[in-house]
């Protein structure tokens, strides 16, 4: 029997190191990244094209979409995916992508964790969720106002399993996929780091040695505010996509 009382906070839980299968923000827990903010160098606003603002206005996926539905409003569900669109689309600006790698990317990181079973190491999600991504295609893409292509198809679904594979774990194979998407990949992998903040223990957060995006430490004063801004309006009564679009009004990026 669990010794961990039902009213522990993530921070005490991840301490313990019991943290369940499932798990949910708690006031405690933002008050403690935020008193812990570490020393971030302010991002300046960025300034999305017009239509990647209306990808991010449409970010949020439906409930319905999720293996598991009890994850939507959990560490990994639709405020996680939301704030990883986002960031997906800075990283894509900042490289210089045109609107259809944009919108792939954006795409890609909405539903990168949608097949999750659980809050915990989850491990082969981002394959199940590549796999039903390619079988929902259209409807993913008509979500966000798109038509999908093979060969957006075939790239999202690349960067969506590539996402949870350390890049010394890839296999030859890994590698060769990674070619067909290159960029989207990486994009992906970094803005789903970048989104780290929310966990609760500091070891957990950002680290610029698990990827390969050049500009991921100038965004990640954006990331934390990002996480800080969305879990502090959810906690005040606003719903997921709500907190999130809130977020992202306040960063300038919708």
């Amino acid at each position: 029997m669990s010794t961990t009382p039902a009213t522990a906070t993530l921070i005490d839980q991840a301490a313990r190191r019991q943290l369940p299968l499932h798990q949910y923000m708690d006031q405690a827990t933002v008050e403690w990244i935020d008193e812990n903010r570490p020393d971030l160098t302010p991002t300046a606003q960025p300034a999305l094209a017009s239509a990647a603002r209306s990808l991010l206005k449409q970010s949020a996926l439906p409930a319905a979409w999720m293996a598991t539905p009890r994850l939507y409003t959990s560490i990994h569900g639709v405020r996680h995916s939301m704030r990883t669109a986002a960031l997906a689309a800075v990283l894509a600006d900042s490289h210089g992508l045109d609107d259809a790698d944009t919108a792939t990317v954006v795409v890609a990181a909405a539903v990168h964790d949608c097949q999750r079973r659980h809050d915990k190491d989850d491990q082969g999600h981002g394959a199940r969720a590549a796999i039903w991504l390619a079988a929902n295609a259209d409807t993913v893409w008509g979500h966000f106002g798109l038509t999908a292509t093979p060969r957006r198809i075939v790239q999202a679904a690349t960067a969506v399993r590539l996402h949870d594979v350390p890049y010394d774990a890839f296999t030859a194979d890994d590698w060769h996929d990674h070619a067909k998407a290159e960029s989207l990949a990486d994009i992906l992998k970094a803005a789903d780091a970048l989104d780290r903040y929310r966990l609760p223990k500091a070891t957990w957060w950002p680290d610029a040695r698990h990827v390969r995006e050049p500009t991921f430490d100038h965004y990640r004063g954006l990331a934390f505010d990002l996480v800080l801004t969305s879990e502090k309006a959810h906690l005040a009564g606003a719903s997921s996509p709500e907190a999130v679009r809130f977020a992202l009004a306040e960063a300038g990026l919708v």
